[in-house]
């Protein structure tokens, strides 16, 4: 079961480089582009659109996501996702991507005028020339060479910032979860854990998005374990730093001065807008990607992605299913096929009996990458005729009553070189692989091997006992339906599947693959 998109019609709901629609168009996609829509506005006109382009202003809700009932895509020309309720689109199967290097060179470069200017105070100096003073000893700076800057977030734009201000000759400390250490020195970064980090930091600089864990990083407890009179950068988004704490420490004098780009509430208001008229505070309007360079380059990025997946190529910048990538590969086709069909038999094989438990493994050094869109195939296999495809598969099942988890090994004992096996209710286990030119077998029931396998075609009817018995029962029923039989020998604990042109018996499961 292959991934693909078919887009029709895009709407753009912000403002993006015109070349986005250009793009999109000349590759036979209609495109309209209906910018600063209310609420309703947008309700009333997503069920007509396959793909949804935006950046920040559009809020794609999950009442939007709901109406969208043709949505197949959500596009961010840009990097943070959280105005779009990813969530709510993965329910509905949806693939949400964005452009994550579009804005990198922009925000990083942004991010290190911020540093300097905070070092000099040049926002504050320039003001007080246009009042007409001559405030030198004021706005006495300090040099940033021999300082120490804390990145916390390793990614695309934290490195840049590092090999930037590195030539300032500032030290470079950094934290990543998803970040090893040998990764980190590549970019002279020296990685150590939070409470390590923010007591040597003359500057700290955030470059997470904004989830649970990252909320208030900076905050009422981790504020007192800096350095007094540090320096805070947040060009990343509102809320990793705790405004409320920033304002008391600047108050307090535990941070020297902040530069900020981003706020818990944009425009600023409230906290945010006593941040902003507080005489310590560098404030910008979100200006981390507002560069003509960064906006023709997501513009583009962005529509060669919906391009991209709507031919089948690559769903780079995938958020909700990175998996998604590999499963499109001409390779993983075969593989989505057999983990959907080994799907489809399970939920045959339990009949009318709750399906509460399957266990997906795949075999074989080679398989390892396959692992998740494999399970996501399975899951959808079992949903069968739902509105399940391999976004989304997974949490329906669950929602259904189904938990669906996946492990992996290297080594298989059958001579094939891969395999996927699928246990379910932890009582049936059936195994499976691709022969030949990409043709899907059953190989093992339980434990019981099929000879050179069952080709997953057609009408199977499914049947344990002795064989010599279930064949006599269906020879009476057939009339010439018995097209091919299978036997995997074990006594009168043999299974047995037939490959029929129509059902043959209510007493066997039987299934249309």
């Amino acid at each position: 079961m292959a991934f693909s998109l078919d887009l029709k019609r895009v709407l753009i709901s912000d403002s993006v480089d015109s070349c986005c629609k250009t793009i999109l168009q000349t590759n036979g996609i209609v495109v309209d582009l209906k910018t600063k829509l209310t609420k309703e506005e947008l309700l009333a006109e997503i069920p007509n659109y396959d793909g949804l382009i935006v950046r920040s202003a559009t809020k794609v809700t999950a009442d939007v996501i709901k109406a969208g009932n043709k949505l197949k895509i959500i596009g961010r020309a840009g990097t943070g996702v959280d105005n779009i309720d990813i969530p709510a689109a993965s329910l509905q199967g949806i693939i949400v991507m964005n452009t994550p290097g579009g804005n990198t060179l922009s925000a990083a470069e942004h991010t290190c005028v911020l540093i300097s200017t905070l070092a000099r105070h040049i926002p504050q100096a320039a003001a007080s020339m246009k009042e007409g003073k001559w405030d030198r000893k004021k706005y006495m700076g300090s040099e940033l060479f021999g300082k120490t800057l804390a990145i916390v977030g390793l990614g695309r734009i934290g490195r840049e910032v590092a090999h930037r201000m590195q030539s300032y000759g500032m030290t470079t400390i950094g934290y990543d979860p998803l970040v090893p250490a040998d990764e980190a020195a590549k970019f002279n970064i020296e990685w150590m854990e939070l409470d390590q980090l923010w007591p040597k930091a003359d500057y700290i600089t955030v470059h997470t998005p904004l989830i649970p864990q990252t909320r208030g990083l900076l905050s009422d407890k981790t504020f007192p374990l800096c350095k007094k009179g540090v320096y805070v950068v947040n060009c990343a988004r509102g809320g990793i730093i705790d405004e409320a704490s920033l304002l008391r420490s600047l108050e307090s004098g535990q941070c020297g001065g902040a530069a900020l780009d981003v706020y818990e509430t944009e425009p600023p208001t409230g906290v945010s807008g006593q941040l902003v008229q507080h005489p310590n505070v560098i404030a910008c309007p979100h200006l981390g990607a507002s560069t003509v360079e960064a906006q023709t380059r997501v513009a583009k990025e962005i529509a060669e992605q919906f391009v991209d997946a709507a031919q089948g190529k690559s769903l780079f910048g995938v958020v909700n299913a990175a998996f998604l990538t590999e499963a499109l590969k001409p390779e993983a086709q075969p593989w989505l096929s057999l983990g959907d069909k080994l799907g489809r038999i399970a939920a045959c094989l339990v009949n009318d009996q709750p399906l509460t438990k399957v266990t997906v493994t795949t075999h074989g050094a080679e398989m390892k990458s396959a692992l998740r869109y494999v399970t996501a195939a399975v899951s959808a296999g079992i949903l069968g005729g739902t509105n399940a495809n391999l976004v989304n598969s997974a949490v329906i099942a669950k929602d259904k009553g189904c938990d669906v988890s996946s492990s992996h090994e290297d080594t298989f004992g059958l001579p094939y070189n891969g395999a996927v096996s699928l246990t379910v209710n932890s009582d049936t286990t059936l195994t499976g692989t691709v022969v030949g030119v990409g043709v899907p077998v059953l190989i093992k029931f339980n434990s019981h091997v099929f000879s050179g396998g069952v080709p997953l075609s057609g009408n199977l009817l499914f049947a344990k006992g002795n064989p010599g018995k279930v064949l006599t029962d269906l020879g009476s029923k057939s009339n010439g339906a018995v097209n091919c039989v299978h036997v995997a020998a074990g006594g009168a604990e043999s299974v047995v599947i037939v490959s029929t042109s129509s059902q043959l018996s209510a007493d066997y499961p039987c299934i249309a693959l």
